[in-house]
């Protein structure tokens, strides 16, 4: 896993819109959140509107954000681009969702579940590993925003904050 501080990989991953996405096309001027998430996993599922909603609220500080989907879609049909196409519409994402095909940006990144947050700042430096909220595999209500205020440090400040808790979810599907 990439230490604290640490510069973020960069990729060029195929999305769903049909163009081809990097790390520089997705920054926003104030930080980055790069999230690895799926279709079938039901930790993405409880969260996936109010992850929609965040990346909203992040957008209007600055913070740009690109989710990626790593999973062995060999395995795993129900994470196969098409569905991609279709959950992404669905839930009417603002940002790019990309598939890893390889599965090297999910490694370079150290991304262990679905859902999985890495947010960045400015100066593409690695600044929070963590959580949504605290919602599992059913939404809390009223939850902390746990991302939207770290994030927002991070655009105010440049620093993540002291404390922060894993995101926990389903494992990333890797390739045998």
């Amino acid at each position: 896993m990439p230490a604290p501080g640490s510069k973020a990989p960069d990729f060029k991953l195929p999305a769903v819109d049909g163009k081809t996405y990097s790390f520089a096309d997705v920054r926003g001027r104030n930080g980055t959140v790069v999230a690895f998430i799926c279709n079938h996993c039901p930790y993405v599922r409880a969260i996936i509107g109010r992850m929609v909603a965040e990346a909203e609220a992040l957008r209007a500080l600055g913070i740009g954000m690109i989710a990626i989907m790593p999973n062995d879609t060999a395995s795993y049909r129900e994470d196969s681009f098409d569905n991609m196409q279709a959950f992404a519409a669905r839930h009417s994402f603002g940002f790019p969702y990309v598939i890893d095909e390889t599965q090297d940006v999910a490694k370079a990144y150290g991304a262990q579940c679905t859902p999985d947050f890495f947010g960045f700042n400015a100066q593409d430096e690695l600044q929070y590993r963590g959580r949504l909220d605290a919602s599992r595999t059913t939404l809390v209500p009223n939850a902390r925003r746990e991302l939207f205020e770290a994030m927002r440090q991070v655009a105010e400040s440049g620093h993540g904050p002291a404390e922060q808790i894993s995101s926990m979810g389903c494992s990333i599907k890797w390739r045998d």
